[in-house]
């Protein structure tokens, strides 16, 4: 006989096993899950049915029973694959109910800010719809059981084991804190990679109730649960670094804002839990459009309140204590701003000019800090559109009187003309001009008027002025190597710089160019 390793049993290919020898299996591995689901069940009116010893069991039981049918693949068998659903949606809803109840027990520490919406309420009523599914869950899974043929216990021996009785209080905080670096430091570290965050992902969050009638397009689009699984591990590391640099040291003690975000990155993150579990049952067992061909579907859930507790519970006050730590993270950072200032290239592509005028305004807003930008004798408010756009002015002229200036010095215009007309002096000297990278040509071909020259105006003014004029209306533009001056929090002016490496998300033509992956906040 050889050594090679034998295959269990159950996993040998093409062997069928009968309905009786996998109805015995599953007497011995479903006990603790009828145990739980008797107790449910008695209890159902009880408004304490639900505890965290319950609840544990419901999910720790339903997971592995799921995994047994599954590995014996019940989901494709006529006879269990109706038990095997109700399995899941038992572990499924015992999850988001396992949230909710922590969120409810962490809500007095938390140290929330305030919203105009009751959320202890409002988990309140979240935890009473998915209690009603799971009653009804058991409901169903102890019929089945006894049309399987499944050992269901008495009740007496469940009762004990799901009571939860808690005293009032907390521990002792007597666990000696962490040295760390600076507060300055660790502020920033924190707050920045929250606001850079909260940025990304408000367009699936929107902090504000979700009219029904909006329900499709936002399922189409930002609410999936593709999307909101990848926010929910996004927030699970920014939770990782606040503890792993903060929590438990004395900057903690020191800035007493520290432990509010910590509650609203916490309360973020089980929310997204939640959120992310109602999506993946709404899009697996309730919407039609996503079913598998002949999949079963157990009704077992109101696709209408589904749909309201994922908009209006999950998204809506994540979204709403998200935008709340926002304004509470700039309030933080202005207490430890560095000022600094770097010198920045003008944007190659007119100027300041709507595109890197709206970006550099929408970077300064979302860090909430002042910066000013400098030209001159004339200083600008960053975080303005409109206020950049008036820059435009005396950096064009300063691009026409070095123009001047060159033309002048390399004798590209003399005089003596010859037999060309004054309009082809114009041409040959933008030609020449363009060839030298000191002039950029938007309209091919380029039409020039071909008006006369003043009498008491010299060729070289005539043609300063037609290029003075042809830059003004669009056609052309002036290369120069002008720097314009920023001013400000030493975070904003990094990523202006970052920004203008990046030609301010456009080439010297205008078109749209991507923005480094630490900049995607500004294409939200």
């Amino acid at each position: 006989m050889g050594n090679e390793a034998q295959e269990p049993n159950h996993m040998v290919a093409n062997t069928v096993i009968s309905n009786e020898e996998f109805g015995a299996l599953m007497r011995r591995r479903t006990q603790r899950l009828m145990c739980a689901a008797v107790y449910l069940s008695a209890h159902r009116h009880e408004p304490t049915s639900l505890t965290r010893p319950l609840l544990g069991d419901l999910l720790s039981q339903s997971a592995q029973v799921e995994e047994v049918l599954d590995s014996y693949g019940a989901r494709n068998n006529l006879h269990w694959h109706t038990f095997r659903s109700i399995v899941a949606a038992i572990k499924l809803f015992s999850n988001v109910s396992y949230e909710l109840l922590h969120i409810q027990h962490s809500l007095p520490y938390y140290r929330l800010l305030p919203l105009e919406q009751d959320f202890d309420r409002a988990t309140q009523r979240a935890l009473e719809f998915t209690s009603e599914i799971l009653v009804e869950a058991t409901d169903r899974i102890l019929r089945q059981a006894e049309r399987l043929g499944l050992w269901i216990p008495p009740l007496a021996p469940c009762v004990d084991m799901y009571r939860e009785v808690l005293p009032r209080g907390r521990l002792v905080q007597d666990l000696a804190t962490r040295k760390s670096e600076t507060v300055a430091k660790t502020v920033t570290t924190v707050a920045t990679a929250f606001l850079n965050l909260a940025a990304e992902t408000k367009p699936s969050l929107p902090s504000r109730r979700i009219d029904p009638s909006e329900y499709p397009a936002f399922l189409a689009g930002p609410i999936t649960e593709e999307s909101l699984r990848s926010i929910e591990f996004r927030f699970h590391n920014l939770q990782s670094l606040y503890d792993t640099n903060v929590s438990k040291t004395e900057v903690e003690g020191i800035d007493k804002d520290l432990p509010v975000l910590r509650g609203h990155i916490s309360v973020v993150l089980h929310l997204l839990r939640t959120a992310t579990d109602f999506a993946h049952y709404y899009e697996r067992h309730v919407d039609s459009k996503t079913q598998l061909s002949g999949e079963y579907t157990l009704n077992l859930v109101p696709a209408d309140k589904l749909l309201s507790k994922l908009m209006n519970y999950s998204v809506n006050f994540a979204g709403q204590y998200l935008a709340s730590a926002v304004v509470l993270c700039r309030e933080m950072l202005s207490r430890y701003t560095e000022v600094g200032s770097i010198e920045v290239p003008v944007p190659a592509y007119r100027g300041f000019h709507v595109r890197p005028s709206t970006l550099i305004a929408k970077l300064v807003l979302h860090y909430g800090s002042e910066v000013r930008m400098e030209m001159d004798d004339e200083s600008y408010d960053a975080s303005s559109p409109l206020e950049l756009f008036r820059a435009n002015e005396k950096i064009n002229a300063r691009k026409r009187r070095w123009l001047a200036e060159e033309v002048a010095r390399t004798g590209l215009v003399s005089q003596d003309i010859g037999d060309r007309e004054p309009a082809q002096v114009v041409h040959d000297t933008i030609m020449a001009l363009a060839e030298q990278g000191k002039i950029v040509i938007y309209e091919q071909p380029l039409k020039l008027l071909g008006r006369p020259i003043r009498p008491d105006s010299s060729l070289l003014q005539w043609v300063t002025d037609e290029i003075a004029r042809l830059q003004a209306t669009g056609k052309i533009d002036i290369g120069t190597n002008l720097t314009i001056r920023f001013v400000g929090d030493k975070r904003v002016l990094a990523d202006i710089q970052l920004l203008a490496e990046s030609g301010y998300g456009e080439d010297s033509l205008g078109n749209n160019v991507p923005l480094p992956d630490k900049l995607a906040y500004l294409r939200k």
